[in-house]
């Protein structure tokens, strides 16, 4: 029942529409490469020189479409490139299956270890996996092979020169990326009014620090307005937790909590005018009455003690914001030179320069248990599986079998199966819409050249609407090939739906075989987030104790680590829900509390960062006595919780006890009262997760026939509703 139900559940994820954003413009542009070289090619040449055209411009427009903040002219031609050279070495050993078969094998272990670089690196790399099946029928000869090479090479040449004459909202993406940091931290500042302990999701603020890492090329043309909002969103997030915390900051009710949320609202409104500026080079435009409630008055301000610290820092940082995206830039930025590229922006290797790194990655998940090792194991298997079983089926172009394999098989479970799906019905429906306008177009292989340059446009517009809806315009644009090719389609298009369900079959039978469950990694995942977050909450005590440039560059150091270890669990967590197995080692229940647990760990750790004193301050011997202790018992207890044993807090309660015990003048109120919070986080995750073998085995077991139940209960057709992760 559990597959059956998970099974029920990637259906519907698989047709699922993802994003209704459209970008017709772009489709256009590259739709329009396409058109140009394989008009060219069925001009001057012939429609199989056509074929090769297409994929090459087709391949490498897609990859443009990946999410990638590299330049998209140089995605094109590293795409055209790779295609180009998987074509011809291919070709070179297609002669025989004991040679051809290796290779594939290789080619399509390579492909799935890209994955260790991105998922823009592993996308593209399968395309050159099935650049290798199809193109090899078409030469005759090396020299033939070399022109199809050289003809796959200029569909990415085109594309790359279009994107160069006719640029689209050129920096859109890095703008799109910092403009969500600004709106993500809005709308934290709202829900605080609401929700003073509302959590916060970091990952915008993640992927603005990603589109901020540049190369010398791309520093040198970068809007000016790109370089300094991101740390202002950086800085205001803790600011607008402490001045809505009941425990630090506002009071919780009266006259203070009501100014509180004033200030949270104006500072919401200050930062959504400066996301939709960024966002679309516009001035910023803030309504007056936000602009109004900014004003700190000295004699009547209703907010007292660190309530108003924080108020008065929130109304100073709103205001560089507002300069900011108002001028293009902070004042007296200089500007950015090549000889100073590397104090100027993080530092994104060039491609030249991204051989070590690659290196280093693959090296790093060349181990049995990473998920992009055992990924790129089943994709060299299925796909010389795939070519060997549809070389002996009586059915023509046998390639598509491993094609379908390559094209749909992701580390993940629940990718795999639901990009399956979706393959499936859309060359279903693609297939069947192209063979009926065919059929009665009759052959004309110009008017099949244009019907395949208008499917691949449809396909690009949809192509983050969803695979299945991308797809059905791909398998359209296939079957308008063939018959611009003149092959006849009463054989083809049956071949292409049987191969499709054998190559996608052969997938998920893969991952059933060789899987790579997330679920049993989630207590390391959760130790591994537990370190990171004990690590930035020490970093920050220190700074407390003792503020100093080093400590405050450990503090920005370990919170980004805290944060990737977040990131990481996140994921698992949310793979985990997906799956088809038991639980082990943690309920979802329990998952789902260790979670909260952390994240109130990091909140705490937040709001004394928020109120940093100043380099010149007193040394506080008792906060870097927690940060110590606080740093040895989460270490600790990550071993523990990897371990299935019980985390202790000894020493963290020892250190707070002798804190509370010092002098009643001690400066550091906050910094005490954010390690109370700390401390009561741990005991909450040491509650989620502290429990016996036997206890843990029955509730593993309460926790599937859970689960059970509440789907039955549910199962009448609607979205479950899923409880407890």
């Amino acid at each position: 029942m559990r597959w059956l139900r998970t099974f029920g559940e990637v259906v519907r994820s698989g047709l699922t529409i993802e994003e209704t954003r459209l970008e017709p413009l772009l489709a256009l542009r590259t739709a329009a490469g396409v058109a140009i070289v394989v008009g060219l090619a069925l001009w001057l040449v012939s429609p199989a020189y056509a074929a090769s055209a297409a994929l090459g411009a087709y391949s490498a427009g897609g990859a443009t479409f990946q999410r990638t903040w590299r330049p998209r002219k140089v995605i094109a031609l590293a795409a055209g490139a790779g295609l180009a050279f998987s074509t011809l070495v291919g070709y070179l050993a297609a002669g025989r299956l004991v040679t051809f078969l290796p290779l594939l094998a290789a080619w399509a272990f390579a492909a799935g270890m890209a994955w260790s670089v991105g998922s823009t690196a592993g996308i593209v790399a399968a395309t050159t996996v099935g650049s290798m099946l199809v193109t090899i029928t078409l030469p005759t000869s090396v020299g033939r092979a070399l022109e199809h090479a050289g003809v796959i090479a200029l569909g990415g040449v085109a594309q790359a020169v279009l994107i160069l004459l006719f640029p689209i909202r050129r920096w859109g993406a890095h703008r799109d990326a910092l403009a969500d940091a600004l709106a993500a931290v809005a709308d934290y500042a709202r829900r605080l009014r609401h929700d003073p302990t509302a959590p916060f999701d970091p990952e915008p603020l993640m992927t603005a620090r990603d589109a901020a890492a540049v190369t010398p090329s791309q520093a040198r043309t970068r809007p000016s307005v790109l370089h300094g909002p991101r740390g202002l969103a950086e800085r205001i997030r803790p600011v607008v937790a402490a001045l809505a915390d009941p425990d630090i900051g506002a009071p919780a009710e009266g006259q203070g909590r009501e100014r509180a949320r004033e200030l949270l609202d104006a500072a919401a409104d200050v930062l959504d005018a400066a996301a939709r500026s960024i966002r679309r080079g516009a001035p910023v435009q803030v309504p007056a009455e936000s602009t109004d409630v900014l004003r700190v008055d000295e004699e009547h301000e209703v907010l007292e003690g660190t309530a108003r610290q924080a108020a008065e820092r929130l109304v100073e940082l709103l205001g560089e914001a507002m300069e900011i995206a108002g001028s293009g830039g902070p004042r007296g930025e200089p500007p950015t030179l090549p000889g100073r590229a590397k104090a100027q922006f993080l530092v994104r290797p060039t491609m030249f320069r991204l051989v070590p790194v690659v290196a280093r990655a693959v090296r790093r998940e060349l181990r049995r248990d990473s998920p992009v090792f055992r990924h790129a194991l089943r994709l060299a298997a299925v796909a010389t599986l795939g070519y060997v079983i549809a070389s002996r089926l009586p059915l023509g172009h046998g390639y598509w079998a491993p094609i379908a394999s390559v094209m749909v098989m992701r580390p993940d479970f629940h990718r795999t199966f639901a990009r399956a799906v979706a393959r499936l019905a859309g060359t279903l429906v693609g297939v069947a819409l192209a063979t009926g306008m065919v059929r009665a177009l009759g052959p004309d292989a110009y008017v099949f050249g244009a019907l395949a340059v208008v499917s691949v446009g449809l396909s690009y517009t949809l192509i983050r609407t969803g695979y299945a809806y991308s797809q059905c315009f791909t398998a359209a644009y296939v079957v308008f090939l063939l018959g611009m090719g003149g092959q006849g389609l009463e054989q083809t298009v049956p071949e292409r739906v049987w191969l499709t369900l054998l190559g996608g079959s052969l997938a998920m039978l893969a991952y059933v075989v060789f899987p790579a469950w997330e679920t049993p990694r989630l207590t390391g995942r959760l130790a591994d987030w537990l370190a990171a977050n004990g690590r930035y909450a020490a970093t920050v005590l220190r700074n407390y104790a003792e503020p100093t440039r080093e400590h405050h560059a450990d503090m920005r150091t370990a919170l980004l680590e805290s944060r990737e270890a977040r990131a990481a669990w996140q994921e698992a967590y949310d793979r985990a829900k997906q799956e088809p197995v038991r639980p082990r080692g943690l309920t979802s229940r329990e998952a789902e509390e260790a979670q909260e647990a952390l994240k109130g760990f990091g909140r705490a750790a937040m709001l004394v960062e928020s109120y940093a004193p100043p380099a010149d301050s007193p040394f506080a011997p008792e906060a870097q006595r927690f940060a110590e202790a606080l740093e040895a018992d989460t270490a600790q207890a990550a071993v523990d919780v990897r371990e299935h044993r019980n985390p202790d807090w000894r020493r963290v309660g020892e250190a707070l006890h002798e804190w509370e015990g010092a002098a009643a003048g001690d400066r550091s109120q906050v910094a005490r009262r954010g390690a109370e919070l700390q401390k009561q986080a741990l005991e909450n995750l040491a509650t989620a997760v502290s429990r016996t073998p036997l206890e843990r085995d029955v509730g593993s077991a309460r926790e599937e026939h859970r689960v059970a139940a509440a789907m039955t209960v549910e199962g009448d057709g609607s979205e479950p509703v899923r409880r407890g992760g």
